[in-house]
């Protein structure tokens, strides 16, 4: 890792309980940096927002946590909360109908897998918690996507040429734009080979308490295993878990 990002993180740790605030020199003094490298790394954390100046003067400045830390807090204790309160449900759903299970998450432009529960069948899905893609492509991401603010949305698709598989498969943008449409309307999202070829995957949005949806509840598997009756049995109880889920995190359905 950069040395310079290193040492501007350890200067998030002169920060406790008892001590909230911190001058230039007593962050130069606790630190044992220069002043001048001292205030161009406290600069960059406040720009960041990891940090906020709360008084500047020809003397000195004086420094305090920002918000962007609360935000990110914010951020992993939602995530352990949905995963604490959804694993439970998952292994459930996934010894019913024999697929693979996955929460996933928007993560700024990207969606991302915080969870997972696999199937017993011989030929498994190649995912993992971590793993990242666009927010355009596969069931969960392209619900997630669904469900932002249209201004958020907007942002995400942009003027960029957006890549499917790979960069000889371009998204067509009017036409994901309608989907996603009926993604709402309808209130699940369904894919087909867009992130493995052969697969299928279908997602149902999970609610908090203030009705936001702050993950999707994902079921892939082979194509073949999602047809006729078969799919129905699926969609479900893929809808009555990610309910379930839901009514976990403090959600209270209007309808």
């Amino acid at each position: 890792m950069n040395q310079s990002v290193i040492k501007a993180l350890k200067l998030l740790d002169l920060f406790t309980e008892d001590i909230q605030e911190l001058s230039l020199r007593e962050v130069a003094l606790r630190s044992d940096l220069p002043k001048p490298t001292a205030y161009r790394l406290l600069s960059a954390l406040v720009e960041s927002g990891f940090l906020q100046k709360t008084k500047d003067s020809d003397q000195d400045s004086r420094y305090r946590l920002g918000l962007k830390l609360l935000e990110l807090g914010n951020l992993v204790s939602n995530q352990l909360e949905i995963r604490e309160i959804a694993l439970p449900l998952m292994e459930e759903l996934a010894q019913d109908i024999n697929e693979v299970i996955h929460i996933v998450i928007a993560n700024q432009k990207e969606a991302t897998y915080i969870e997972k529960v696999d199937s017993t069948r011989a030929l498994r899905l190649y995912t993992r918690i971590g793993k990242s893609s666009p927010l355009y492509i596969g069931s969960g991401p392209k619900l997630l996507l669904a469900f932002m603010e249209k201004a958020t949305r907007e942002e995400i698709l942009g003027d960029a040429v957006l890549y499917a598989i790979d960069e000889n498969h371009t998204v067509d943008k009017k036409k994901l734009q309608k989907e996603l449409q009926v993604i709402r309307e309808e209130g699940y999202a369904y894919s087909i080979g867009e992130q493995d070829l052969e697969t299928t995957g279908i997602s149902y949005p999970l609610y908090n308490y203030r009705g936001q949806v702050i993950a999707a509840l994902t079921v892939s598997g082979l194509s073949s295993h999602f047809e006729g009756d078969n799919l129905q049995v699926i969609k479900g109880k893929t809808r009555k878990t990610a309910e379930r889920i839901s009514g976990k995190l403090g959600y209270k359905s209007t309808i």
